[in-house]
């Protein structure tokens, strides 16, 4: 049974514990925001296998490369120590993604509500190794490329730098924080990608048009079949890291399969042809085969060269 009096003197004793702090000219909230939801896209198993088959590939790559490279004379070496140096590095890309230590995440926001609160946001993880390979590797397969079509040394400088800022511009679109930003970024990429068809696609086989037919051949089948893989990575772009309507494992597994096509494939057939029409292909002596010998010596000073004594 409740008592008035005892009710009444419940009620202020509550009223003083809840009454505000004088001291404080803070208000009490009324209203509690509403917490974003997160969403995580990051790797499931079947992705973490997908990167140590590939890193596994790579290494083998290497090696047969290698191997192939010491079975020449070093002046015809030179394709071979390129083609395995992009494998190399595929292989360290590849043990980092594995291992975890080439990976970052990224927070996106997807949502906003009328009043431009966030309500909605995705962590995504970001393989930033793999920028790192595409940055090293694909310079040396455009060299590749280039050297066999028989460029000039200007249009080669414009290709690979090219193709350095069509992988940075990747990178800072990856790591966007605005979507209209990254989108931009993306567009410059393909802007660069653009001028890279030009000067392998258009360039080298007007380049490539003086040399014997085998050549020719050969040089337009592994160009048309690098063009054509390198097109298909601005598109895993675009629908994984773009707009995201792919999973990370999606992600892993398109680019493990371009990757084994544009560098294992890609340098095994380039190596096996090689040598079968070595006896077409330049020699590379001076400096490459025999380092710095007298007459090639650099000279420093007065009566004075760096180079044998």
């Amino acid at each position: 049974m409740i008592i008035p009096q005892e009710l009444s003197d419940a009620a202020t004793q509550a009223a003083t514990l809840l009454r505000p702090d004088k001291s404080s000219h803070t208000p009490l909230p009324t209203v509690i925001p509403d917490i974003p939801r997160v969403y995580h896209q990051t790797s499931s198993e079947v992705g973490h296998r997908t990167l140590w088959v590939v890193c596994v590939l790579m290494g083998l790559s290497s090696l047969a490369f290698y191997i192939m490279a010491m079975r020449v004379p070093v002046q015809k070496r030179f394709f071979h120590v390129i083609t395995a140096l992009v494998t190399t590095f595929a292989f360290l890309s590849y043990y980092a993604m594995a291992t975890g230590d080439g990976i970052s995440s990224h927070t996106y926001v997807t949502e906003r509500s009328k009043h431009g609160i966030v309500t909605e946001l995705v962590e995504r993880d970001i393989y930033w190794a793999r920028y790192v390979d595409w940055s090293l590797t694909t310079p040396l397969l455009l060299l590749d490329l280039c050297l066999l079509a028989g460029l000039n040394g200007a249009s080669i400088l414009v290709t690979i730098v090219s193709d350095v800022i069509m992988i940075l511009a990747g990178l800072f679109a990856a790591f966007s924080g605005d979507e209209a930003q990254g989108w931009g970024w993306y567009a410059f990429a393909c802007i660069a990608f653009l001028n890279i068809i030009y000067q392998v696609g258009y360039k080298g086989r007007h380049a490539i048009s003086t040399k014997d037919n085998k050549t020719k051949a050969f040089f337009g089948a592994i160009s048309l079949f690098t063009l054509l893989l390198w097109t298909a990575y601005p598109i895993v772009w675009g629908v994984a890291d773009g707009s995201r309507r792919v999973n990370v494992d999606g992600e892993i597994i398109a680019y493990a399969v371009l990757d084994v096509l544009a560098k294992g494939v890609f340098g095994f057939w380039l190596l096996l042809t090689h040598d079968k029409i070595a006896q077409n292909l330049p020699s590379i002596d001076g400096f490459w085969a025999n380092g710095l010998s007298h007459e090639g010596a650099i000279r420093v000073g007065e009566g004075r060269t760096l180079g044998n004594n």
